[in-house]
């Protein structure tokens, strides 16, 4: 194994660093080790290891919109309920978080 020799400065934004280093600590993974892990990786893939694109489509965010809008996007639903075009809670979900990388 190579020594560990080379220093890395990155700056980002804190809640993403508390957040993620969280989620380490929760999988007993040092920060270091996780950085050194991400750029094997860059090595194996010779490139990023995920897809970096725009999603095609967003999510609505219900706090920008005027009440009408807010009503029709409620009589959309209501319409979809009423055709039978419905999903179980936990496919949503499922789908949501497979979309946005959650």
């Amino acid at each position: 194994m190579a020594a560990k020799s080379a220093n890395l400065y990155a700056r980002i934004e804190p809640e993403v660093k508390e957040q993620a280093e969280g989620i380490l600590s929760a999988l007993g993974i040092p920060a270091s080790n996780a950085i050194n892990m991400f750029y094997k990786q860059i090595i194996l893939h010779r490139g990023l290891p995920f897809e970096v694109k725009l999603p095609t489509a967003r999510p609505l965010d219900m706090g920008t919109l005027s009440e009408e809008q807010i009503n029709e996007e409620l009589e959309k639903g209501y319409a979809d309920m009423k055709d039978g075009r419905t999903k179980p809670a936990s496919k949503v979900f499922a789908d949501i978080r497979k979309n946005y990388h959650l």
